[in-house]
């Protein structure tokens, strides 16, 4: 998400053929013109109107779908983004999160060391965490976050 000062938003999508995939084969857009003001801990009363028109049509056809943040919370599955996304979509998609900085309470989420000093920390829903860890450790990149990761990010941001 890229968040601008006129009030609108940027979300973006990269489809690619597997989790070791260096390059995506694809990629999507949405620019929403109003986002719910900023709430902590509250990411997906923010974020979810924005990801839905890029992921919904494409429910049938995805393996999982990769976020930047948590899915949980903590060790009691206080839902985060992730799981908000996980529920909005069916349950019908695997919802990883990717998020590169330790939440408070979060010693539930697996953290991945890559090619980096500090860790990702990995949470999911519909797919066992470790499994996701694992995944998310073996995408292409020599850097701490994979290049489809960092990939998804610039486009966001370069978006008009």
């Amino acid at each position: 998400m890229d968040y601008r000062a006129d009030g609108t938003a940027r979300a973006a999508l990269l489809l690619f053929g597997g989790w070791r995939a260096p390059s995506e084969v694809g990629g999507r857009i949405h620019r929403a013109q109003a986002v719910a003001p900023y709430e902590p801990g509250a990411f997906a009363r923010r974020e979810l109107p924005c990801l839905l028109p890029l992921l919904t049509p494409l429910v049938g056809h995805l393996e999982a779908v990769i976020i930047d943040g948590y899915v949980t919370l903590d060790g009691n599955g206080r839902p985060g983004l992730g799981w908000a996304l996980y529920e909005a979509l069916g349950r019908a998609v695997p919802v990883v999160g990717v998020a590169k900085t330790a939440f408070r309470g979060s010693p539930h989420a697996g953290p991945v060391e890559r090619g980096g000093t500090r860790a990702l920390y990995v949470t999911a829903a519909g797919l066992e965490a470790r499994a996701a860890a694992t995944l998310v450790r073996d995408m292409a990149g020599e850097y701490r976050v994979p290049t489809l990761l960092r990939r998804v990010d610039r486009a966001c941001r370069a978006a008009p």
